[in-house]
């Protein structure tokens, strides 16, 4: 078998598209992936080259040059399939079928379960990321500045926020430990340069390493001058070319992290941690709840319907829009799916709005380089990471759901080399019910989940050693941390004519530790009743 280049769901040598997501599968010669070869005991697996355009979802084109819907051999499949598993669902015991249908809670999602396409992650993973920028000045003399991100170290609670504060005596829960840096390195010049794991000490621009052609390094503090870092602990990195010059530098991460899941469900693997304190359908609390949990500051920070400003004050252009017709139609149809009595479900609400993007927006691949809003996603059933995450956040925002952005670097660790590419997604937060709260003697100011949720990977509540964090939105009253965050480059020419190309790329260094296993995550919808 092989792996969708899109989203990673399984591939068989004689699909032309991949099943899970409906885009085409032009065929090539790509690496197999490491993991596959390590659970099949080396058998190689064919994997596909990107389209270079998204598809309608199941469309083809044949060799004659007519389309064809190959979507209609999936039904024939599945009907196979559920005749398969209703005769073997009738034939086990009674005890045995009283087992299933506790886990799975029906008949019909035994079925999806069985004939389901799926992600593969690892639990756990320890690799070097490399981020190699490559500048050449073809115009006149001048210079390029970086600001490159020191990762952070990231928690299963977020930075300032307790979550299951006991009103008794019992001792609060550790946060996990998700992603660890163990060295950065800069590599500029030939020259290696050891920065410090969070930064600190500080080294000012007063006091910069001076490599032999001239290039400047130093890693300040954070503030408003242009030598500071804008947004969180940073490097900063100029380069000084005359015309023709070129130079590349590479920023070397030793990461180690894990799989962990704020979901508790029955088809989470029992392998990740979490879900033992994790939120479902049954222990959620309201929309109103969101209020008292934390104080009611996330939903002060990132509940409001308008976010992130990418016009002017005389022509917005809100990225996140729960304003706007569409998305306000759209959450009104996903709250009227929800079962009697569930509208004020906050889990229940979220996670519908995850499975309707699921379901209604291809992936694009050549997505417009000032993303999608998300209404404007919803409404096409196109978009990328940014695209979609905006038209998650939109709907959220419609019931005042607080969300806010997570960017980095999308890991895949199956390829050795080219699995790599820069990757937005989010964290929500979701209230635990006043009952379950109280039951176990947790405050309710500090009685709720802040889970990752990456609506394109089929990441629901979920944080994977594939998604390497750079930076998580802290807020301000204009959004400009994330202007700074999607513009970290500053070029100046010392006389007109100038410029300057930079390319940036991805990859691994050494070996990828993957010895903790892989787990499958299925991609179908929850059943919410």
């Amino acid at each position: 078998m092989g792996a969708c280049p899109y989203c990673r769901s399984t591939t068989l040598p004689s699909d032309t598209i991949c099943y899970s997501c409906g885009r085409v599968l032009p065929k090539g010669d790509r690496k197999s992936y490491r993991l596959e070869q390590q659970f099949s005991k080396g058998s190689k697996s064919k994997t596909h080259k990107m389209a270079s355009k998204p598809s309608q979802r199941g469309v083809v084109q044949t060799h004659t040059g007519r389309k064809t819907n190959i979507m209609r051999r999936r039904k024939n499949r599945f009907r196979s399939f559920a005749m398969l598993g209703l005769t073997a669902f009738i034939l086990l015991s009674p005890q045995a079928q009283e087992h299933l249908l506790g886990e799975f809670g029906s008949f019909d999602e035994i079925l999806q379960s069985a004939t389901a396409q799926y992600h593969i992650y690892p639990v756990e993973a320890s690799y070097t990321l490399s981020k190699t920028a490559t500048v050449d000045n073809t115009g006149v003399a001048g210079y390029l500045v970086e600001n490159i991100l020191i990762p952070p170290t990231l928690q299963s609670n977020l930075p300032g926020v307790t979550t299951f504060s006991y009103t008794d005596d019992t001792d609060a829960i550790e946060p996990t430990t998700l992603q660890q840096t163990l060295q950065i390195s800069l590599v500029v010049d030939g020259q290696s340069i050891n920065i410090p794991l969070d930064g600190l000490p500080s080294r000012e621009h007063n006091d910069r390493i001076t490599t032999s052609d001239g290039h400047e390094v130093w890693w300040p503090g954070v503030g408003n001058g242009d030598n500071d870092c804008p947004i969180a602990a940073c490097v900063k990195v100029k380069v000084n070319l005359d015309a023709g010059e070129s130079v590349a530098y590479s920023f070397n991460i030793q990461v180690q992290s894990i799989s962990y899941s704020w979901w508790d469900s029955n088809r989470v693997d029992a392998r990740i941690d979490g879900k033992s304190t994790g939120i479902n359908m049954d222990n959620s609390g309201t929309f109103e709840d969101l209020n008292d949990r934390g104080n009611g500051l996330r939903a002060a920070q990132f509940g409001d319907e308008l976010w992130y400003n990418r016009g002017t004050s005389f022509s917005p252009y809100w990225a996140i829009n729960g304003q706007d017709a569409v998305t306000v139609s759209t959450a009104e149809t996903i709250a009227s799916s929800l079962p009697e009595g569930e509208s004020e479900n906050a889990y229940g609400f979220a996670r519908a709005s995850f499975d309707f993007l699921h379901a209604n927006v291809v992936y694009d691949r050549e997505a417009p380089v000032t993303s999608r809003s998300g209404p404007e996603c919803i409404a096409g059933g196109l978009g990328d990471c940014d695209d979609q995450t905006n038209a998650f956040f939109s709907l959220l925002r419609t019931r005042g759901v607080p969300g806010w952005y997570a960017f980095g670097i999308l890991g895949d660790p199956y390829f050795s080399d080219d699995g790599w590419e820069a990757h937005a997604w989010g964290y929500i937060q979701l209230p635990l019910s006043s009952d379950w709260c109280e039951e176990r003697n947790i405050a309710l100011s500090s009685c709720f989940v802040e889970p990752q949720v990456d609506v394109v990977n089929n990441k629901w509540l979920l944080s994977t050693p594939t998604a390497y964090i750079d930076w998580v939105e802290t807020t301000t009253s204009n959004n400009d941390n994330v202007y700074d965050y999607y513009h970290p480059v500053r070029t100046v020419h010392l006389s007109a004519g100038g410029n300057m190309d930079r390319e940036r790329s991805y990859s691994t260094l050494g070996d990828i530790d993957l010895s903790g296993g892989s787990y499958q995550v299925k991609i179908y919808p929850e059943s919410l009743g």
